[in-house]
C-alpha cells in the first residue's frame, strides 16, 4: 500500500463529513438551483468550489497565516464578510422575488454571473475558512512530503467533494422545478435564506481566531 494512500483517505472521509455539514454554502446552492434554476445554481457551486481553492492555495503558501498571527487583517476580513452577508440577506428579506420569469428571460451567460459572484465572494470574504484549511489540513500532511504540493493535492480534493455534493443538491432540486417556482415559493425561500445570510453574518461577526 501507498505510504501517502492512508493520510489521503484518511483526509476524504474527515473533509466529506465537514462538506455535507448544511452551512452557509448548503443554504446558498439550494437557494439558487430552487429559485434560479439548475444552470445558475451550478454556477454559485464553481463560485463557491473556486474560493475554497483560492483558500486552499493560499493556506498552502502560508498566506493565511497572516490571518491568524494578525487581529487586524483577521477583523476586515470579518466584517467585510459579515457586512456582505448582511447586505445580502437584508435584500432577501426586504425585497424578495415574485416570480421566476424575469431571470429565466436572461441569457444563461449573463444570468449565471451573479450566483457565481456570490458564491466565490461568501467564500473569499470569510477568514474562517482560511483558518480551517490552515488549521485543519497540516494534520493529515505525512513527515517527508513536498508540503505545498501535498496541501494542493489535499485542496483539489476538498474542493472535488464539494464540488460533488452540491452539485448533486442542485440536480435533486430539478424534478421540484415547478412547485419551486411559484410565486409564494419564490417570496418565501428568499425571505428564508436572507434569514439564514442574517444569521450567518452575525456569528461571522461574532467570531474570534482560533
Amino acid at each position: 500500500m501507498h505510504p501517502y494512500l492512508i493520510p489521503l483517505l484518511t483526509f476524504a472521509a474527515a473533509a466529506g463529513v465537514f462538506t455535507i455539514t448544511p452551512g452557509l454554502d448548503t443554504a446558498m446552492t439550494l437557494r439558487t438551483a430552487t429559485t434560479s434554476g439548475w444552470k445558475a445554481g451550478l454556477a454559485a457551486v464553481v463560485g463557491i468550489c473556486l474560493g475554497l481553492g483560492i483558500w486552499g492555495l493560499a493556506a498552502a503558501f502560508g498566506l493565511t497565516a497572516l490571518l491568524a498571527a494578525s487581529e487586524t487583517a483577521f477583523t476586515v476580513v470579518k466584517w467585510a464578510g459579515a457586512l456582505y452577508l448582511a447586505w445580502l440577506g437584508i435584500g432577501l428579506i426586504l425585497h424578495p422575488r415574485t416570480s421566476l420569469g424575469a431571470a429565466e428571460a436572461v441569457p444563461v451567460q449573463a444570468d449565471a454571473r451573479a450566483p457565481f459572484r456570490r458564491g466565490l465572494l461568501t467564500n473569499l470574504l470569510n477568514p474562517k475558512v482560511g483558518i480551517f484549511y490552515m488549521t485543519f489540513m497540516p494534520q493529515f500532511i505525512p513527515p517527508h512530503v513536498n508540503v505545498k504540493e501535498f496541501s494542493l493535492l489535499l485542496t483539489a480534493i476538498q474542493a472535488l467533494l464539494s464540488f460533488a455534493w452540491l452539485a448533486l443538491l442542485v440536480v435533486l432540486t430539478v424534478p421540484l422545478g415547478r412547485f419551486l417556482s411559484s410565486a409564494t415559493v419564490v417570496r418565501r425561500m428568499d425571505r428564508l435564506t436572507g434569514s439564514i445570510f442574517l444569521a450567518f453574518s452575525l456569528k461571522l461577526a461574532l467570531s474570534r481566531r482560533a
